[in-house]
Formats: C-alpha cells, structure tokens, sequence
C-alpha cells in the first residue's frame, strides 16, 4: 500500500473511530439534489474526515410522490433536468417519463437492509443506487435491479434480499423518519453537524452550499484549528472510488472541467479508465489492472 493510499484510506470517514463531529446526512436515494452534493462531501471526508463521521438518515420526504398523476412525473423530469445543468451531477429527467419510480419506500428499506451488514455497505449499496438511477435510468423499487446493486457493491446478496422484507430494515426506515421529524428536517439535503457536547444544538444546513461554508462549520465547531490531509493522487482517487464524474474531479481537486477531461484523456489513453458518456458531463469507470 503506497502512502497515499494509506493516507486516503485512513481518512476517508468509515468505521467506528469516534469523532469529535457526527454529521447527519438527511438523504433521499432518488433526490437529484443529494447527488449534488457528492463531490463536495468526497472533498471534505478526503481532507478533513479525521474529524467526523457521516451518519445516513433517509428522510422519506420523496416517497409520497402522487405516482398516479402524469403531470407530477413531468415537473419531476424538468427538476432532474435543472438539477443537472445547475450542479454538473448527471440525471436524466425521462426517467420520469419512461421509467418512472413506482414505489420509492421500496429504495429506502433496501439501503436500510444494506446497512445491516455495515455502515461501509450502506454507504457502497447508496451510491451504487443513485449511479443506476440517476445515470442510467433504472427503475431502482424493482427487486432486479436493487439485487444487481448489492452484488455489485459485494454484498451478500441472499442476506440483503431476506433483510429487505424482515421488520430490521423496516424498524430502522421507521426510526430514521422518526429522526427526520423530531429534528424538523423539512427539505433535502440537510446536514446537520454536531460535536461532542451534547448540551449544544447541531447546525443545520440544507440545501447545497460551496465548499468553504462546511470547512468553516467544521472550524467552528471544532475546539482546535483543523489539519488538512492532503488530496491523494487521482488515480488513487478514481481506484477508490471507482465510478466518479468529471465535477466530482473538478471539485475535489480544484479544476475546471477542461483540465479534467484534459487529465482524464491520458489516462484513457494508458488504459486505466473508460469514458461514460451521461446526459450532462461525463462520468470515468476504473478499469481493473
């Protein structure tokens, strides 16, 4: 293991380590504005995520989607089309018109079942969901797809498919609306950042901000001036990740798009990445050596 490596790994915020911040993450599997938010939240785990952990709360706030009405799936469409132009984060709006999501509940309870066999597969198992759906347009309540998910991330598949009907997963759905409630939780994203006093409130973010106004809440709440890890190498980027977006790069490393697709040419080139074409952007797959 390079150093690097070592470095992106052992900060990168999974385990149990504690933390003097936890973030609650206030998310929707099917929200095009919680995708957004993934290259600026890659940025802060890299370089501080010694710091905090990202605790994943399903919200639910989507899931009462009118599905009989047409015209619901029309606005859904133009709003996934905005998103995308505004963000650089990848989703096609026809999904609502071709594909269109029958029972979002469904989504939600499978992340749960996914995070019984552990934080880190959560995690995996979310991405994994919103890649399918927001990139390729698949219908992500449908248990096919959601079992092509899982074992792709290199989850036990068996386990996951009967977790997904047992009353854990749907315990822990419920607990985590009941969270969303009690913390007033009205729109997503929402972060909210807590250190460890528990006599004060959490900050509460919602919406997609800048970089700098997280590093600055992180500042604030933290007793001592925070270290900046350094950014690992992008091919240990991309390695890890394995699947990332021209503006996940761009932000992370602090370039435009044309010097990312500049970089992401030459390694192309030595064979290191293949090009995913995605109706706004670009999206770079890993290719196994």
């Amino acid at each position: 293991m390079s150093k690097h490596e070592h470095l992106f790994s052992a900060h990168h915020c999974h385990g149990s380590d504690k933390k003097p911040i936890e973030i609650y993450f206030f998310v929707d599997p099917i929200c095009p504005e919680c995708w957004a938010l993934e290259p600026i939240l890659k940025k802060l785990k890299i370089e501080y995520g010694q710091y905090f952990s990202i605790k994943h709360i399903l919200s639910g706030k989507l899931a009462n989607l009118n599905v009989s009405k047409k015209k619901n799936y029309e606005n859904i469409a133009i709003l996934w089309e905005k998103t995308a132009s505004r963000t650089g984060m990848s989703c096609d709006g026809n999904l609502w018109l071709e594909n269109p999501i029958s029972s979002p509940y469904v989504a939600s309870i499978a992340i749960k079942a996914a995070e019984l066999q552990g934080r880190r597969a959560g995690i995996k198992f979310l991405r994994k969901l919103q890649e399918v759906l927001f990139l390729k347009k698949q219908n992500i309540s449908t248990v096919e797809i959601l079992k092509e998910c899982a074992q792709n991330v290199g989850i036990d598949v068996e386990e996951f498919i009967s977790d997904i009907h047992s009353d854990s997963a749907a315990k822990a759905f419920q607990c985590d609306l009941k969270i969303t409630a009690e913390m007033d939780v009205q729109e997503i994203p929402t972060l909210v950042f807590f250190n460890e006093n528990a006599e004060e409130e959490g900050i509460k973010i919602t919406g997609v901000y800048s970089y700098e106004i997280y590093v600055q809440i992180l500042e604030e709440m933290l007793s001592e001036p925070p270290s900046r890890s350094p950014l690992p190498p992008l091919v240990e980027f991309i390695k890890f990740f394995r699947l990332v977006g021209s503006q996940e790069i761009a932000v992370v490393y602090n370039m435009t798009i044309a010097q990312v697709e500049r970089e992401m040419k030459k390694l192309l080139l030595k064979q290191m990445v293949e090009q995913i074409k995605a109706k706004h952007g670009t999206f770079w797959k890993y290719i196994e050596g």
